[in-house]
């Protein structure tokens, strides 16, 4: 079935996503609807190529950016997969790569070891968390070998048959294009195991996995960014059965991507932090010494001198009081905005004062004063 939706709305993405976020919202797609994990449900399989048409175009800077600027309609001169009639295999075949090899399971063509899927999960941080590191406990779903009949699908004491069809081998060939070629596909009889249960475990269904619930706990190192992930080797997924046919190479792996949550006070750029502070237009003028607060709660408040004249919106650099690299444990800079507090009422005394001041005052404004944020940004990029 052909797409209808908008591809980054099927996705669930922005259009300016990057690659990798596109190729991470498609393995998230993928793993959901993978119609090993649906058997049966159509709807699925569905969601699964539609996932897949998506990718194809939108993993292709060319063929993106031909359909931002002109739709579907753009890409008809276009080469690309026919996602209406192409079979669940074809697509495990296209995109394997993203799951490191272990996306498709017997379904590969070849008959290399197959190790099972991998898995994605996300953490919540919050900042404070980012500067000194943290360890948190991740939940969630995947499929396990079923303990009663140890994965073969069959009721103990009973054994499954060897698969008449394929001898057991799990692979069958197919004539193509009147005879000039042969294709090797997986066995439409034992779904590529080799051999067929006739008397189904209770507990698993014949399908030699259930799915289970765990919970782990993560380590999660200080610096990390926002999207980035910690790998955790061998807690996904079993190879799929049929795997048996083939050779297994193992469990797949735990991605635990990490979001960093909106901090009230401070904004993250790279390993820096940037602190809006207020001030009173008489500390400005006059010069004075500030407060500045700090990430780290039990720090304290760092202090600068801010000298008499000070305009709003100046800019001053604290080091070290930014956020650690996450490879060199480094320590980026505070960069402090100071900003004028204009105060919503005065009294009688304050106003006699500002007035009198009003009355000398001489402001010359020069239009060619670069913007606030670009002093910004040459401060946070050291220019």
């Amino acid at each position: 079935m052909a797409a209808t939706r908008c591809y980054y709305e099927i996705l669930n993405i922005e259009r300016s996503a990057s690659g990798e976020e596109v190729k991470r919202a498609y393995r998230r797609l993928a793993m959901k609807f993978h119609p090993d994990r649906n058997p049966g449900d159509s709807e699925a399989e569905a969601s699964f190529k539609e996932a897949a048409e998506a990718y194809e175009v939108l993993s292709d800077s060319d063929r993106r950016s031909v359909y931002d600027r002109y739709g579907r309609d753009g890409l008809r001169s276009k080469p690309g997969h026919d996602f209406r009639t192409m079979h669940v295999e074809d697509i495990f075949s296209m995109f394997e790569d993203i799951f490191g090899g272990g996306f498709g399971g017997g379904r590969r063509r070849s008959r290399q070891a197959v190790r099972g899927y991998d898995l994605e999960t996300e953490v919540q941080l919050t900042l404070e968390e980012v500067l000194c590191g943290t360890e948190t406990e991740v939940s969630f779903s995947r499929l396990d070998v079923c303990e009663t009949c140890t994965g073969s699908g069959a009721r103990p004491g009973s054994t499954p048959k060897t698969c008449s069809t394929c001898g057991g081998g799990g692979q069958v060939e197919q004539a193509g294009l009147g005879g000039m070629f042969r294709m090797v596909t997986k066995c439409p009889a034992c779904q590529g195991r080799g051999s067929v249960v006739t008397d189904s475990c209770s507990d698993c269904r014949g399908q030699g996995r259930v799915t289970v619930d765990r919970r782990l706990s993560v380590r999660i190192p200080p610096g990390i960014h926002d999207g980035q992930a910690i790998r955790l080797a061998g807690e996904g997924e079993p190879p799929p059965p049929e795997a048996d046919a083939a050779g297994a190479a193992g469990r797949g792996d735990l991605h635990v991507v990490c979001r960093v949550e909106a901090h009230e006070q401070f904004e993250r750029d790279g390993d820096d932090l940037i602190i809006a502070v207020p001030v009173s237009f008489s500390q400005l003028a006059l010069g004075a010494s500030v407060s500045v607060p700090v990430l780290d709660p039990d720090a304290d408040n760092s202090e600068i001198d801010v000298p008499a004249g000070t305009q709003h919106g100046a800019l001053f650099r604290v080091p070290s009081e930014g956020l650690p690299d996450l490879r060199t444990a480094r320590r980026g800079d505070l960069i402090v905005i100071l900003q004028v507090i204009v105060p919503r009422k005065v009294d009688e005394r304050q106003r006699e004062l500002l007035e009198q001041y009003a009355e000398t005052e001489d402001i010359e404004v020069k239009a060619s004063n670069p913007s606030l944020w670009n002093r910004i940004k040459d401060a946070v990029t050291g220019r």
